[in-house]
């Protein structure tokens, strides 16, 4: 399994590479050059195993340099003892065929932590392998849950370091003071003025300057990333949706080959491309549901093929999706390029230098068959607050309840009665 950048096909790493380098040295994302499979006896058998078990199986597809050993430790780490009662994924059944996926159980309360503490277990065995005896420093730009989830992953990991740079005015008061009292000796915290867009930009930048990179190996330092820009963050997402499908055959929720609808809350568009993978291995995904807030540039490009950043920036109430410059969906753009680099690098200099770009009617067509898009302001997301806790007793946070908003948006408007799994993406006490 080798892995290409979306900006130059010609341009092939392993998969550790991959993981050590974070970011392709041309400015694309590693994707992988083909997707594996997944069929419904293997699904089957998954259904009667652990988490973890399923981990090490997905793992074990796209990580074709680890060995069997070196992945069930990188899996042991990760998840043993430090999820509520040793479940990192669970599902919370509210009415008929309606589900909640909690990705909130770990260390730091948000989803962030299915990948991220997975990540650093990936990126040392990595670094043992394509490292060369080099130390690395890890940049991470972060709207609110990605920043304490990496650094509370990385802490003290050996040979690294880590910094994260956060919108001064852009994340809420616990998301802050959590970054600020991590513990660590390798960790630092930078707040920076503008909003998550601009701390992405500028971390992007120092991937792309050549001098800096320069003086970084010559003091024996490689850069990489903690963001879902780097494959070792977005590869653990795609876990929790096989997970989901064989806990819903587990428990005769669904008969097998039955198709399941996904509704996820969508910033940087990894969460809900990651289930687009799982779709494309096999999984049956009917629609994936792209849940946005006011800042809903993802509705536009996926209902009307334009990708426009130039719109006024709306800090919300669920900041961890406050984006308007979502890196993974360029991993979707070359697929629905056709895998033209060429295309894709053109596109998104586009987006640079004049903030929008446009895709053809082929492509925008894809899109509609496999995605779904709307998104809810901010009355909409307290109402649908104080209604789910009204209906059913549960309390969800601000981005699930957009999701849960735009889940109802989507049933009324399709009458679609397909098993709909909302993904709930943080604790509601955070």
């Amino acid at each position: 399994m080798n892995y290409v950048s979306t900006r130059s096909s010609e341009y092939k790493v392993t998969a550790s590479q991959a993981i050590f380098r974070g970011l392709a040295s041309d400015g694309g994302l590693f994707v992988p050059e083909q997707m594996p499979t997944i069929s419904e006896e293997t699904l089957r058998k998954l259904s009667e195993k652990t988490y973890m078990e399923r981990a090490e199986y997905i793992l074990s597809l796209f990580l074709s340099d680890f060995t069997p050993e070196e992945i069930r430790c990188c899996v042991q780490n990760a998840y043993s003892d430090k999820f509520d009662d040793n479940r990192p994924a669970p599902l919370s059944s509210l009415v008929g065929n309606s589900y909640f996926l909690e990705l909130w159980h770990g260390p730091t309360c948000a989803f962030k932590d299915m990948a991220l503490q997975l990540l650093p277990e990936l990126l040392k065995t990595a670094m043992k392998k394509v490292g060369n005896g080099k130390k690395t420093a890890i940049l991470v730009a972060t709207s609110g849950d990605t920043g304490k989830a990496a650094l509370e992953g990385f802490k003290d990991i050996k040979d690294t370091k880590i910094m994260v740079f956060y919108p001064e005015n852009g994340v809420s008061p616990m998301q802050k003071r959590q970054m600020y009292t991590q513990e660590g000796e390798n960790v630092s915290v930078v707040s920076i003025n503008g909003n998550f867009d601009d701390a992405q930009t500028g971390v992007k930048q120092i991937f792309g300057n050549k001098e800096y990179l320069a003086q970084l190996e010559e003091d024996g330092y490689v850069l990489s990333s903690a963001n879902s820009i780097n494959w070792g963050r977005l590869l653990p997402q795609i876990i929790y949706y096989v997970s989901t499908y064989c806990e819903l055959l587990k428990g005769e929720e669904i008969a097998m080959g039955d198709k399941v609808n996904f509704c996820v809350p969508t910033g940087n568009f990894g969460n809900i491309l990651a289930g687009h993978y799982a779709r494309q291995m096999g999984l049956p995904i009917n629609k994936l549901i792209c849940a946005s807030n006011s800042n809903n540039v993802l509705t536009q490009a996926i209902n009307e093929g334009v990708y426009d950043k130039n719109r006024t920036f709306h800090a919300t109430n669920s900041p961890s999706m406050d984006i308007l410059i979502s890196s993974n969906f360029e991993r979707l753009l070359y697929e629905l390029v056709e895998k033209d680099s060429t295309t894709t690098k053109s596109m998104m200099d586009e987006l640079v230098t004049s903030g929008i770009y446009r895709l053809g009617d082929d492509a925008c067509s894809v899109l509609k068959d496999g995605f779904w898009a709307d998104y809810c302001n901010e009355q909409e997301t307290s109402d649908t607050i104080k209604s789910v806790f009204e209906t059913y007793s549960y309390l969800c946070d601000t981005h699930t309840a957009v999701a849960v908003a735009v889940a109802k948006k989507y049933n009324k408007a399709t009458n679609d009665d397909t098993p709909m799994v909302v993904v709930s993406t943080a604790s509601p006490y955070k």
